[in-house]
């Protein structure tokens, strides 16, 4: 034993390899600990209900020895009441973990969550939440829930425009943070770290968006909406703009999922001009299940061949059919045509609502069944289907192309009654 001294502390000799612990002379527990290349941190030792434990107080330099000392006395203390320092390390570690620090542990568990559910999660929180991101999540309040909600309710992100579905999205997100936060983190007694998750406080508050079956281009409207994007792809400008626009009339031809289509690569594309049943597309990034062969209508065709290549400053060509500049390198969203069709219906719609388009398109004016527009949108057979779940090829749809393409001839067959309509000319369309 020693009396622990800065000047002790000072000169006392490293051990010649592991590590080696002085004792304090008066504070029975309170030590030095010395290791082989001259470390020098001080450590508690005491019992927690019969339980032997050292726990380190911090190293020398950043605690003075009066420092350490006055933290010892308080965490031997502590150990004779029962209570474990280790816990309360822990405890305190928690307390600091940012909203940043769970998102990264929530999307970093191996095999847990899809890329495009990862990137959806970080979007939320680099940008709905930016200001909250370094945050202790345990700082979240009630309050501060329904402010940012009511705001982003109102005018979106930048202020300017209502986006209450992008409101409510975000904080489903951040309500699954906080859940998981909820569960790993602990205090010192084992309780959790956030007893009750803040984004509670919008249970009778969130936004309310209208019946989702309600949102879709109702077909005395898609013609113009057709149209109109038609006469877009001639006025935008730049790849970006262009990308948009084709991945919102592509979406309206296949009635897929935003990420589906945006991360669709040219090697999954194929089209061949002698056999039209022989065009078709992979979809890779699916919510659920393995990957898909769907056909494509000679309308999803016609757009694919004329989408541009984009040249990439290193002088290669992009992967990707709808690409962009940005960090992905492929398109995100599809705001300027979906603020077009939005104004054409009277209603604020999204690019998902395309896909309820389709939906609409196939089973009602074109009388297509249920099973196989529940195929042509990527949605797997119910489980008691047990003739299509264990004898059908699900993987190659190739035997929808006929449906596919009915699908694309209604709609273009709207586009021309509609640009008829509007040139003057009497029509009136025969129904089947």
């Amino acid at each position: 034993m020693a009396k622990l001294t800065k000047t002790f502390i000072d000169k006392v000799e490293a051990p010649a390899e592991g590590y080696a612990i002085h004792w304090d002379d008066k504070l029975s527990g309170y030590g030095l600990r010395v290791t082989a290349n001259g470390v020098r941190s001080f450590v508690a030792q005491g019992r927690v209900n019969g339980k032997a434990i050292i726990t380190t107080i911090g190293r020398y330099g950043l605690f003075t020895e009066d420092a350490a000392r006055k933290k010892a006395q308080k965490v031997l203390q502590d150990m004779r009441e029962g209570i474990d320092p280790r816990a309360v390390n822990k405890a305190e570690a928690a307390m600091k973990v940012s909203l940043s620090d769970t998102l990264e542990a929530y999307v970093g568990r191996p095999g847990k969550l899809k890329d495009s559910t990862a990137r959806e999660y970080r979007r939320h929180v680099e940008k709905t939440f930016a200001k909250w991101a370094s945050l202790p999540i345990a700082s979240i309040t009630r309050d501060m829930v329904q402010d940012r909600h009511a705001a982003l309710v109102k005018g979106g992100l930048e202020g300017k425009k209502a986006a209450p579905a992008s409101a409510n999205a975000a904080f489903v997100t951040l309500r699954i943070l906080i859940r998981f936060a909820m569960d790993e983190y602990r205090q010192a007694d084992g309780t959790p770290l956030i007893r009750d998750n803040p984004v509670d406080a919008l249970k009778h508050h969130w936004a309310k968006l209208g019946t989702r079956t309600e949102r879709y281009v109702e077909r005395r409207k898609i013609g113009e909406v057709w149209n109109k994007l038609h006469a877009m792809r001639g006025e935008v400008q730049g790849y970006e703009a262009l990308a948009s626009v084709d991945l919102t009339i592509f979406a309206l031809l296949t009635g897929a999922r935003r990420d589906e289509m945006a991360t669709l690569l040219w090697a999954n594309v194929n089209i061949d001009d002698d056999d039209a049943s022989n065009c078709w597309w992979r979809i890779t990034d699916r919510k659920r299940g393995e990957d898909l062969q769907m056909p494509l209508s000679s309308q999803a065709v016609a757009l694919l061949k004329s989408r541009p290549r984009l040249k990439r400053e290193d002088g290669t060509e992009s992967p990707f059919v709808f690409p962009s500049w940005g960090r992905t390198g492929r398109i995100m969203d599809a705001r300027a045509p979906m603020e077009a069709i939005s104004a054409i219906v009277g209603k604020r719609l999204s690019l998902h609502d395309c896909r309820r388009s389709f939906t609409n398109y196939a089973m009602r004016e074109c009388r297509i069944g249920k099973f196989e527009t529940d195929l042509m949108t990527g949605h797997a057979p119910s489980s008691d289907d047990i003739t299509a779940r264990a004898y059908l090829d699900l993987a190659n749809l190739e035997w929808l192309h006929k449906e596919v393409q009915q699908v694309g001839d209604w709609i273009d067959q709207q586009g021309r009654l509609a640009r008829a309509k509007a040139n003057g000319e009497n029509v009136v369309q025969l129904r089947a």
